[in-house]
């Protein structure tokens, strides 16, 4: 590329370059001082008289100073300087300009970027012969048929080029086609964005630019709207300078390319870029001290004009008399019979599209305040409403949401008109519609915000809050109706002034832009500086057709086409809503957000990022090219849940059995086994009757504690019942099977101290082991001891006798109780399962029971807790001796199921 450049940009053709540049520029400089005084008078003039037009019903919301981020994403990029593709990061900013990175982690750090592109003047182009068609304009005589190979081998099937007519052209490539659609909507937003680079809110600087730009075209025979009125001043003015210079180092340079066709035409591409950039360096510094000149004499002349308002006035009243009494009746022969006819016609052609690019916009608002509206109600109120508020706040920044509303634009065609007025491309009028559109929406948003959050202090509920959207949604769109007529009504004069009073005055100009001169003589010469003779001669030209423009647009609205507003039908402004508007920026994140942890807080940014990354099934996440876009209607996108909900979805869930909650629970749960001695050993001493048989632990460290009770028959009844109603009549008072015969009460549980502290009694004695087990609430399996078994037994006995007989009953009984025990609402299921399978399976060893118990015990804890200490009360010692082997099975079975557990 810089032997390209170099050879053939060698020093005589940039000294030429900067020769042409600076004679562009002093015939600028005299245009620009002589309008720059003119704007200054009539913003002047425009303060004291005031505005008569229509006030905004909707708020306007005030440039925003921190910096925000429209959009950011991954990109195949073309490398001019080692012709390679490579993938870049790009963000673009609030300003639109596309800044690339080298990585995501480059951005991240805040090291600086490897390039900025400023869209102005660029457009978009999604296909390789687009491309090629354009390309065989830089170079007339040299064209490249349409479908031949391109100089660039693309790496995918969806290319985007941003083709300049000066500048350097830009080759993305992305892997699919809707990411293809993304940043085609993006990019077409920064181009629309940049191409309207003057700023509004200057009143006297951009009149007098675009007035001086107009004035030197129209010198060189240049009228009609230009295309290339796009950027930044600088901009514009190198593309004025590019204008006459490209053709002529085109002819200087072309014959001396070499090679192919293709070959030659990226050459020029080269070539062409650095005398750009020449030019706008040089321009740059000119132009400032250009402004920076008619702006320290602005201060005098603004006195001497504030001083001599009224005189000034009455000079130029007088002077435009003299003008209109001499042009007046040329031009509105020239308006009959060559404008009038067409007036109808080209204001259908704007009303169409324009009327239902507004209407989309309409229903767009509409719909997202619904959506919101639906969620809010549905997910949480005002906890939600702060999340969904702040990304209604961003919808007008939205390219891809808001490119539905900007296509409708694309049907605006001027055929045949645009020939007659001389109207070189309609693109001037669709970026201003698609402009106004865009501000719109932001102003009925912003409006929306501020009524919202006025109502949300006498709204605590979701139906308040539902019924307050509701109203306030129809007041802004009331509102947004009316500045929309208003909007259109302007747009549709102002473009329809573009288009003929360019046509007018080359009819005109002829005839009598030689006879003007003579009128400077009615001017006095302090007055000389903001009345200047072209200028009046322009707006005489205008008066001549403004009334037929006013007329076309009036009928327009008095037949309510296109739902235009009469010009009769004013509505006054609101003052207590303007006030809202003056006020601090609602913050909605921080104000209405849900209050969580910070690690909560993180956690929800990081699933937002995983719900808006497009991530392609078939494509691995390192070639994914559009990573952290916001959400549009094409993604369908799963909402952010808040952490209630999450609870609930994991509460509906089956659980894990490895869930270290679940583990815990089953550890604390507290299983009895009930089983019937007989009632010879029932100790009638004590108070309730019963007998307390506790097993010795081996080991301090141990954690479960295993208790057997000796109990009436009233009270293993009550627990049968209480805890198995279905077996309540197997089990009752007068059942024959269980009357005179005790039942035995097995506890497996975790320590007492873990689920109650001990309690003492009036004297400060510990209470006893009843007691102390009865408020760890032990679950009770009555299950009839082997004795009781043999005794009732009729069933035939095995070849073992009298032992099998009493373990195939033992087996039968603990199987029923434990299905029992399945079935209630107690425990889940898989510890009934567990405890039949188990107990069911036991071995009758009267020796090997006890140690296994205090072993499994013992095992049990030093996996689980290795601080806890169990202390077993010292009466509790004593009762390993009256324990019988019957027992010691139902032991054994009942330490094995909290084991399994």
């Amino acid at each position: 590329m810089g032997d390209v450049v170099s050879t053939h940009l060698d020093e005589p053709k940039r000294h030429y370059v900067a020769e042409k540049t600076v004679k562009v520029l002093e015939e600028f400089k005299k245009s620009y001082e002589q309008q720059y005084n003119v704007a200054l008078f009539n913003k002047i003039r425009y303060e004291v008289e005031g505005s008569g037009g229509p006030q905004s019903q909707l708020l306007i919301r005030k440039p925003s100073k921190e910096a925000k981020t429209i959009f950011s994403g991954n990109l195949f990029q073309y490398l001019e300087e080692n012709k390679k593709w490579r993938n870049r990061f790009f963000l673009i900013p609030d300003n639109y300009s596309a800044v690339c990175y080298e990585t995501k982690v480059h951005y991240e750090r805040g090291l600086h970027p490897k390039a900025v592109i400023s869209c102005a003047g660029y457009k978009v182009l999604t296909s390789v012969d687009q491309y090629l068609e354009l390309l065989n304009t830089c170079l007339p005589g040299l064209k490249v048929k349409p479908g031949s190979t391109p100089f660039i081998k693309y790496a995918s099937q969806f290319p985007i080029i941003l083709w300049h007519p000066y500048g350097r052209h830009h080759y993305f490539c992305v892997l699919t086609e809707k990411e293809q659609h993304k940043w085609v909507a993006v990019f077409q937003d920064c181009v629309r964005y940049s191409n309207d680079g003057l700023p509004e809110e200057s009143k006297v600087e951009t009149p007098a630019f675009t007035d001086a730009v107009r004035l030197y075209r129209q010198a060189r025979d240049q009228y009609g709207t230009w295309e290339m009125l796009c950027g930044n001043q600088v901009q514009i003015l190198s593309n004025l300078v590019m204008e006459d210079l490209q053709p002529e180092l085109r002819n200087m340079i072309s014959p001396r390319l070499k090679g192919k066709v293709q070959e030659r035409q990226r050459a020029w591409i080269q070539i062409s870029d650095a005398v750009y950039r020449l030019v706008q360096d040089q321009i740059k510094n000119q132009y400032d001290i250009l402004v920076r000149r008619c702006e320290d004499g602005s201060t005098n002349m603004e006195s001497a004009f504030r001083t001599d308002m009224d005189q000034i006035i009455t000079s130029k009243e007088h002077v435009t008399n003299k003008i209109k009494a001499f042009v007046l009746p040329k031009s509105e022969v020239c308006v009959r019979n060559h404008v009038q006819p067409y007036i109808s016609s080209i204001l259908e052609a704007l009303m169409i599209p324009t009327s239902q690019g507004f209407a989309e916009v309409r229903d767009l608002f509409f719909k997202e305040v619904i959506e919101m509206n639906k969620n809010v109600v549905n997910e949480g109120g005002k906890e939600k409403l702060g999340e969904y508020m702040e990304k209604l706040s961003q919808l007008a920044y939205h390219p891809v949401k808001m490119q539905g509303c900007y296509e409708k634009m694309d049907n605006l065609h001027l055929e045949g008109l645009q020939q007659r007025f001389d109207v070189s491309s309609t693109a001037v009028f669709k970026q201003r519609a698609q402009i106004l559109m865009k501000e719109q929406m932001d102003n009925a948003v912003f409006t929306f915000e501020q009524l919202l959050h006025q109502d949300l202090g006498n709204a605590s509920s979701k139906e308040e809050i539902c019924k307050a959207i509701q109203r306030i949604q129809d007041r802004v769109l009331k509102k947004y109706d009316y500045d929309s007529s208003t909007v259109r009504k302007k747009f549709f004069r102002e473009a329809l002034l573009q288009i003929i009073i360019p046509f007018l005055l080359k009819k005109l100009s002829p005839t009598c832009k030689s006879e003007l001169p003579k009128f400077q003589e009615f001017i006095f010469e302090d007055f000389a500086k903001c009345i200047l003779v072209e200028n009046v001669f322009e707006e005489v030209v205008l008066m001549s057709v403004m009334k037929d423009i006013n007329s076309a647009v009036k009928e327009a609205a008095v037949q309510r086409r296109h739902n235009l507003y009469r010009d009769s039908i004013v509505i006054n402004s609101d003052p207590s809503l303007q006030l809202l508007g003056e006020g601090v920026p609602i913050d909605w994140n921080t104000e209405f957000s849900e209050q969580a942890e910070p690690v909560i807080q993180d956690k929800r940014k990081r699933m937002k990022q995983v719900v808006s990354t497009i991530i392609q099934d078939d494509l691995p996440l390192a070639l994914e090219s559009c990573i952290d876009v916001p959400a549009h209607e094409g993604i369908q996108e799963e909402p952010d849940k808040e952490v209630g909900e999450m609870d609930s979805d994991l509460n509906a869930c089956p659980k894990s059995p490895d869930s270290v909650n679940e583990i815990r629970g089953m550890l604390t749960k507290v299983v009895t086994l009930e089983t019937k001695v007989p009632t010879d050993q029932v100790d009638s001493s004590l108070s309730n009757g019963s007998i307390v048989q506790e097993v010795k632990e081996v080991k301090e460290e141990a954690t479960k504690e295993v208790k057997v009770e000796a109990m009436p028959p009233a009270n293993a009844d009550a627990m049968v019942s209480s805890h198995c109603p279905e077996n309540k009549d197997a089990h009752s008072q007068d059942s024959p099977a269980v009357k005179g015969e005790a039942f035995t009460s097995v506890h497996v549980s975790a320590p007492a101290s873990e689920v109650w502290p001990k309690s003492k009694d009036a004297h400060g004695q510990e209470d006893s082991p009843n007691v102390q087990a009865e408020k760890v609430s032990p679950v009770h399996f009555p299950i009839p001891s082997l004795e009781s078994s043999q005794s009732h037994s009729t069933e035939s006995k095995g070849a073992s006798g009298q032992e099998d007989s009493a373990d195939f009953q033992l087996k039968e009984s603990v199987h029923v109780f434990a299905q029992s025990w399945n079935g209630s609402s107690l425990l889940p299921p898989e510890i009934g399962e567990v405890g039949t399978r188990k107990v069911s399976d036991v071995v009758i060893n009267q020796k090997e029971i006890v140690s296994e118990v205090t072993d499994s015990a013992s095992e049990d804890i030093s996996t689980t807790t290795d601080n806890q200490e169990c202390s077993v009360p010292p009466a509790e010692e004593n009762v390993m001796a009256n324990v019988q082997p019957s027992e010691h099975e139902i032991i054994s079975s009942a330490s094995e199921t909290a084991e399994s557990s």
